[in-house]
């Protein structure tokens, strides 16, 4: 094969390394459909030496199209590509929280991409353009190798069951999982996402769903973003939640990619978690990111008349 596939460093639950590749071979059937099988099997995919924008590009359409990310459609601004989202920090504009006493930009919470919304795109490449002196670490989970670990009277207790999200800004506001103390600035862009109209009402997705290509289960929660389970929004719904969302983010479960300049990194949003761990507050980071399109076609729109929100 025209490539190399070795284990991510220190997790041998998911994911994998590709080196050797030559971009001019990623035209050729047979590359790209291992390329395709890697990803459904592996979840996430660290490409070494290939950070350039065509190259990103070209690598986003074997994993399906890649589309202008809902929250930027309609806004009116330079980017290097319409496809390209730029997620940015520096400090004079850009999302800045204290954690653990430490002021931290870039830092957004475990979650998976667009759970705010019905449609949920499949996947994404995420490439840096400027890299912090330290931190900026991005952390991936396998959801599905968290449903496998779960006990079996929560898989059982939650067979069924549907999870309310909503978009949040704040990660301070957060119900579940991992949340900063305090948060000092939100950047330009977060805050017209805000008033963005596709964001204005919850959906409802699926707390567990069957990966078709394999048939593994997934836990279908995206932290940041969970609000109750439907139906459940009590104490004990929120304790059940909790409980699940805590037993997804252990650190025993996470792989932490350390970036370098010539790094790519494709995740399958369908299945893993990602988070950004986030820079001191003098330093800058400057990622380029792929969004490519899909519908797993679970989500709804939220039915019942309390969201929590």
């Amino acid at each position: 094969m025209a490539f190399t596939v070795q284990p991510l460093p220190g997790c041998d639950t998911f994911g994998c390394v590709i080196t050797d590749l030559d971009p001019a071979s990623i035209t050729e059937p047979a590359v790209r459909k291992r390329l395709y099988d890697l990803w459904i099997e592996k979840g996430v995919i660290v490409f070494k030496g290939l950070a350039d924008l065509d190259v990103q590009i070209g690598l986003s359409e074997i994993y399906g199209e890649p589309e202008e990310h809902p929250l930027l459609v309609g806004i009116d601004r330079p980017r290097e590509h319409y496809v390209i989202a730029e997620i940015e920090y520096v400090e004079e504009d850009g999302d800045l929280y204290e954690i653990n006493g430490e002021e931290r930009g870039a830092y957004l919470p475990w979650h998976f991409d667009l759970a705010y919304m019905v449609k949920i795109n499949h996947g994404g490449i995420l490439r840096a353009a400027v890299l912090p002196g330290r931190g900026g670490e991005t952390g991936f989970i396998d959801r599905i190798a968290a449903y496998d670990a779960l006990p079996e009277r929560l898989k059982q207790r939650i067979e069924g069951l549907r999870v309310i999200h909503r978009y949040l800004a704040d990660a301070t506001e957060a119900r579940f999982g991992e949340r900063p103390e305090k948060c000092l600035q939100l950047s330009r862009n977060i805050s017209l996402a805000m008033e963005h109209p596709s964001v204005k009402n919850p959906v409802t997705h699926p707390l567990v769903y069957t990966q078709k290509e394999s048939g593994r289960k997934v836990i279908n929660v995206s932290p940041w973003h969970a609000v109750a389970i439907e139906g459940m929004e009590n104490v004990e719904g929120d304790a059940l939640l909790a409980e699940v969302i805590d037993h997804l983010i252990r650190s025993e479960l996470a792989y932490f990619h350390q970036w370098q300049a010539d790094d790519m990194v494709l995740w399958d949003n369908w299945r893993m978690l990602h988070c950004a761990c986030g820079v001191p507050r003098g330093e800058q980071r400057k990622m380029r990111r792929t969004t490519i399109a899909g519908d797993y076609a679970l989500g709804a729109r939220l039915i019942s008349a309390d969201a929590n929100a």
